[in-house]
């Protein structure tokens, strides 16, 4: 069962790389590359359960502290604001 997970995982990762090539806006790119951070920690955690190497979910979770870092910093970017606002 977990590897039928991973491997709709990994499909929807793709479809998520290619909106972030194909992208029609970068708020749109942006929003792809969010949901493909959501998805790496998705494939991160059944990968942990499946392999029992506990070290991926500490993987996983940096890899989602810093894509939130990075959503915040861009939506403030796209509205034209300073960091320290």
């Amino acid at each position: 069962m977990i590897d039928i997970l991973l491997y709709i995982l990994m499909g929807l990762s793709f479809l998520c790389f290619l909106r972030v090539i194909m992208g029609p806006s970068v708020a749109d790119r942006m929003v792809a590359i969010d949901i493909f951070g959501i998805l790496v920690v998705g494939i991160c955690v059944f990968l942990a359960i499946k392999t029992q190497r506990l070290f991926l979910i500490d993987v996983a979770i940096a890899w989602i502290l810093i894509s939130f870092i990075g959503t915040i910093t861009l939506a403030k970017y796209l509205t034209r604001k300073k960091l320290d606002e």
